[in-house]
């Protein structure tokens, strides 16, 4: 169904403070687009082309499930968790995402992923007290590659040339991708990931209308539906694996148990799903927010996701408090002494109320 396109509103501003003065600010765009494509809720732009990051991860693994290799390679609930993930680098993701590698016959070797120090903290420091170089399985993305590994050789494609844009393994992705936003592939701006893959930026309901889908698909056909079913349930049965500890997708997915599902990308990109029947209407939700400095310090991204979920009653009282470290709060320095605040501002409060109440 054709979204209906919401007028363009300001951004919500994240404002930090110290002692009484704002010292800084981060504006936020966010979509709320439901399953028929309506828009429940915009601000910002709502236009301009965003890149999704690891947001868009759920829809890279969809044609490996949709067309039966996930399947005939029994990949587990657990594994395929982990071709979604922005994972930490633990031994632990190591060794599933080398599981997924061995048992069809692939090498960490074949990861065209690049490298970086792993996220989770003290996995970095025992790494660089061993000097133990750091290798592509622990990127937080080596998942994401395994799984595209996996269907380039099961459609018998050259398994070098599995990121490149025009091959068989990146255009399956595309076109998948395609279908569930339902924006056509020739508006679709491509641009390469961190990890090297292509990745996506379409506007941010279009974004939030696929991750709706994703959470409901009944309306995509059988394939498409089970397809979308198993990623969804993977993703939050395992939390563990799409992120580490600490990491707001992580956390809160665990606080909730399960009940959404939440991805977030680089550059302060966080998409959220909401299965059927959570809000009155009943209806599946996708969000997607992007904060548009980049939020390199990750402050106004869950901020701002949370006081989302709250407003539409998605998040009960003893889950917030369970997620107090990501919500506003106040800031303190390297001696504990409590400097200022991270907080929504005033008007953009008011402004998300009055949005709701228009609901």
């Amino acid at each position: 169904m054709k979204r209906q396109a919401p007028s363009s509103a300001a951004a919500l501003i994240i404002e930090i403070t110290r002692g009484n003065i704002v010292e800084s600010e981060h504006q936020v765009s966010i979509a709320v687009v439901d399953v028929r494509g309506q828009s429940v809720m915009a601000f910002g732009d709502m236009k301009k082309p965003i890149y999704l990051r690891s947001s868009a991860k759920p829809f890279q693994a969809l044609p490996l499930v949709e067309q039966g290799y996930a399947e005939s390679l029994k990949i587990s609930s657990q594994q395929l968790a982990i071709l979604c993930a922005s994972h930490a680098g633990t031994d632990r993701h190591v060794e599933v995402v080398r599981e997924i590698l061995e048992k069809n016959d692939l090498s960490e070797t074949d990861l065209q992923c690049g490298s970086h120090p792993p996220n989770d903290r003290n996995t970095a420091a025992r790494l660089l007290s061993m000097g133990e170089p750091s290798l592509p399985i622990r990127h937080n993305c080596s998942g994401k590659h395994a799984g595209m590994l996996l269907y380039s050789r099961a459609v018998s494609e050259d398994i070098q040339l599995y990121l490149q844009q025009d091959g068989k393994t990146q255009q399956a992705i595309l076109d998948v991708f395609s279908e569930m936003v339902e924006v056509p592939k020739h508006e679709i701006k491509v641009g390469i990931d961190g990890c090297s893959a292509p990745n996506f930026a379409i506007p941010l309901p279009a974004a939030a209308f696929g991750y709706a889908r994703l959470m409901d698909p009944s309306a995509m056909g059988e394939a498409r539906g089970k397809s979308c079913n198993r990623i969804v349930e993977a993703m939050t049965s395992h939390p563990e694996m799409i992120a580490g500890i600490g990491r707001f997708d992580r956390e809160l997915m665990q606080a909730v148990k399960g009940r959404l599902l939440a991805k977030g990308g680089a550059e302060g990109y966080q998409a959220i799903g909401i299965p059927p029947n959570q809000i009155s209407g009943g209806s599946a939700l996708g969000i997607a927010i992007k904060v548009h400095d980049g939020d390199r310090g990750k402050r106004a991204i869950s901020v701002t996701t949370l006081a989302v979920l709250r407003l539409l009653g998605l998040i009960t009282a003893e889950e917030q408090a369970n997620l107090a470290a990501f919500d506003e709060r106040p800031l303190f320095n390297y001696s504990n002494i409590a400097i200022g605040n991270i907080r929504l501002t005033d008007q953009s409060r008011i402004r998300l109320q009055e949005a709701y109440e228009r609901i």
